[in-house]
C-alpha cells in the first residue's frame, strides 16, 4: 500500500547520542569509563528513565552502591547534553527531502526521558518539523512494548497499514511490524534512503 505517514526514532537516527561523548571528558582511563557505563550508569538503568523514572530516583538509587562515583553518576544528568553530538546529518538531509516534498505526514515516537526531552527541542529546530512527537518518559511507557505503537496510532490517527516507522534498534521493529506499524531498520542514512526509494517514498 502507499505509503503516507513516515514515523522516526529520534536518537542513533536523527540524533547522534552517545555517553562517551561526555565520559570520555570525566575518566582520564578508556578501561574506568568502559566499566562505569556497563556496570553503574548501566544501559537498562538509562532506560528506566525512558520508561518514566525520574533522574532523582534514579540517582538515589545508584549513589549508595557506588559512592566513589558520586560526581560521576551526578554528571549524568547535569551535563547530560554533552553527550549530544549533533543532528545525524545524512538523515536529517531525509527527512527534510520528505518534509519539503509535502506528500507525507511526519511523526516521532522516542525512547528518551521526559527531563531531558526539552534539552533536545531547544537544539534541534528539526524537531518542529513533525505533527506530532510520543516521547517515552511522558507516557511512562517505552518501546518495546506494543502499548505504546498503539498509544502512537491512537493519539495521532495514524493508520498502520499506510505508515512507515524507522528506528536503528531491531527489537523496536519488530515489536512495530507486530503491533500493525511497518518498519525499517535504520543502519546508515544511505541505506535508509535506498528503503525509502525502494518504497516509492523518495
Amino acid at each position: 500500500m502507499e505509503v503516507k505517514t513516515i514515523v522516526f526514532d529520534l536518537g542513533g537516527v536523527l540524533v547522534d547520542w552517545n555517553p562517551e561523548y561526555l565520559y570520555k571528558n570525566v575518566f582520564s582511563d578508556p578501561k574506568e569509563m568502559q566499566y562505569f557505563l556497563t556496570e553503574v550508569c548501566t544501559p537498562s538503568w538509562n532506560a528506566e528513565q525512558d520508561a518514566g523514572r525520574s533522574w532523582a530516583d534514579a540517582i538515589d538509587l545508584l549513589l549508595p552502591q557506588f559512592p566513589q562515583y558520586e560526581a560521576a553518576i551526578r554528571a549524568y544528568f547535569d551535563r547530560w547534553t554533552e553527550m549530544l553530538n549533533g543532528p545525524i546529518a545524512g538523515t536529517l538531509d531525509i527527512l527534510r527531502e520528505i518534509r519539503d516534498n509535502d506528500q507525507h505526514a511526519l511523526f516521532a515516537l522516542t525512547n528518551w526521558s521526559n527531563e531531558t526531552f526539552p534539552f533536545a527541542l531547544e537544539r534541534y529546530e528539526f524537531l518542529q518539523w513533525f505533527e506530532g512527537i510520543l516521547v517515552s518518559g511522558a507516557e511512562n511507557l517505552k518501546k518495546p512494548d506494543a502499548r505504546i505503537y498503539e498509544l502512537l496510532l491512537n493519539r495521532f490517527d495514524i493508520t498502520g497499514s499506510t505508515a512507515l516507522f524507522i528506528d536503528d534498534s531491531l527489537p523496536n521493529v519488530t515489536a512495530s511490524i507486530a503491533s500493525g506499524l511497518p518498519a525499517i531498520h535504520f543502519s546508515t542514512p544511505e541505506q535508509l534512503r535506498a528503503d525509502l526509494v525502494a518504497r516509492g517514498v523518495l
